[in-house]
């Protein structure tokens, strides 16, 4: 546990609450600035903070997520590099937009089932396109539960999961 001058020791799930507030504020701070409306959800999801920030109207912060999600990766990193800087720690906070990771965890699920039954019915592996770190850990995820092998390959942006059959 992490202590600091005249502090008792915190939680894992206290130093995560902190970690989803500064970014939080932070956040906020964005949205006012570029004058946009959101209201922020904190969580703590599989041992990460998660912070999503939703509107009302659907598709208003879609822009905030960007082309395959490259600006919300951008202001994820972002947002972890001010929790960094605030508690002097590396954060594995998970930013979603507008609900555009949960809607990506869904389609690469699809994509990696469909994926599993091809390998299973002809014993050979499978490659996919390449995909950015939280897409391939939803994959990895996916295969895992489905008792099946899944190795990374190249560098990014051109990373890729090849699926294989169990061992």
């Amino acid at each position: 546990m992490t202590t600091t001058r005249n502090e008792e020791p915190r939680s894992a799930t206290q130093r995560l609450e902190d970690e989803g507030e500064i970014a939080a504020d932070y956040l906020e701070e964005l949205l006012d600035i570029a004058d946009l409306d959101g209201e922020i959800d904190m969580d703590i999801d599989h041992g990460r903070a998660t912070v999503d920030i939703v509107t009302e109207h659907d598709g208003s912060l879609a822009h905030l997520a960007g082309k395959n999600g490259e600006v919300l990766d951008a202001l994820q990193e972002l947002t972890r590099l001010a929790v960094q800087a605030r508690t002097g720690e590396r954060s594995r906070l998970m930013l979603d937009i507008g609900g555009y990771r949960a809607k990506r965890r869904a389609e690469l699920t699809v994509v990696a089932e469909k994926a599993i039954e091809k390998v299973r019915s002809t014993g050979e592996a499978v490659a996919l396109d390449p995909l950015n770190a939280f897409e391939r850990k939803v994959v990895h995820d996916v295969v895992t539960a489905a008792g099946l092998t899944s190795v990374s390959y190249g560098v990014d942006p051109e990373r890729y999961i090849e699926i294989q059959p169990a061992d």
